[in-house]
């Protein structure tokens, strides 16, 4: 029986590492590809040895011819800090990038799994938000280089499914956590933990009202997999629906650590969305996935990791 190879793109970054590691313990081969922007090698140097992993060093948005069977195309930086620090590479990313990964999907008839995120909602009028809903989007905005980034990429696999019948599939991501996240993403529960650990006040944007749902990363790892061995080819909602205020996630987060720590209150990002929560029902019948570990039990094995890296 042929073995099955893998490309996963971004696949030394955060969610790519995951994916890959879990790819490669199924058996299968994976080639990594990764310009180490946003990614690390050292979250994949154990598998470095591994005769079914292969790695290299690329930028997506130039062209590469590989021979695979199923491409995971999940390359682009991911959080404000990192996206908005050359917004002009994060938007050619997300559309140069999935159209070279989409090409060579065509050319190699492979299956292709397009990580595209909750941004695409904007700032929801919606809520939660179903795949139904179009968004509320701001196209000049300073997020917008990644929310109308992934909405062309979204775009983009439509129409080669449409024009050149390409085997998509497309994971609208909602906010994610767990071990490799960077310290210094600007994520919001890595600075609250990162602060908590450092014995820092915790920063809290606006009053602390918006509210994020967060779903654990061996959670999403998990439905990238159901979504891929599925025949569903519409954008479908990843993430957990339970819903928290940042204010609430502050308190857990400083009750784990340090119930002493202060809350430093400061203006409300531009753009900055006051709500997301995904609606999962498309996902449980499509993909017979949901999320099974809880914010607080996620948060430990979290903080576990940063205490080791702080």
């Amino acid at each position: 029986m042929k073995t099955v190879r893998n490309l996963v793109t971004g696949g030394a970054g955060f969610l790519g590492s995951h994916l890959v590691e879990k790819l490669i313990e199924s058996g299968e081969e994976v080639i990594c590809l990764d310009n180490y922007f946003s990614g690390s090698k050292n979250n994949i140097l154990k598998l470095i040895s591994n005769p079914r992993f292969e790695l290299i060093r690329h930028d997506v948005t130039n062209p590469i011819n590989l021979e695979v069977d199923k491409i995971w195309h999940l390359a682009c930086p991911a959080s404000p800090k990192s996206y908005q620090l050359n917004p002009i590479k994060t938007a050619k990313t997300s559309f140069l990038g999935t159209y070279n990964m989409l090409g060579l999907a065509r050319r190699v008839n492979a299956k292709i799994l397009m990580a595209s995120t909750s941004e695409v909602y904007g700032d929801p009028k919606v809520h939660p938000q179903p795949e139904t809903y179009n968004g509320s989007v701001n196209p000049i905005g300073i997020r917008s280089c990644y929310d109308e980034g992934k909405r062309i990429a979204e775009t983009l696999c439509i129409d080669y499914e449409r024009m050149h019948n390409c085997d998509i599939r497309i994971a609208r991501i909602f906010n994610t956590y767990g071990p490799r996240m960077l310290p210094d993403d600007g994520r919001v529960i890595s600075n609250f933990i990162v602060q908590a650990l450092k014995k820092q006040p915790i920063t809290i944007y606006g009053n602390g009202s918006q509210t994020r749902s967060f779903c654990y990363v061996d959670d999403m790892i998990e439905g990238f997999i159901c979504l891929m061995n599925s025949d569903y080819k519409k954008p479908v909602n990843l993430g957990n629906p339970k819903e928290f205020s940042i204010l609430e996630l502050a308190n857990l987060i400083s009750n784990k650590i340090n119930k002493k720590l202060e809350f430093e209150y400061k203006p409300f990002p531009e753009d900055d969305p006051l709500q997301r929560k995904p609606l999962i029902e498309l996902a449980q019948k499509e993909l017979k996935w949901e999320p099974k570990v809880d914010l607080d039990e996620g948060l430990d094995h979290t903080i576990n990791y940063f205490k080791k890296i702080i």
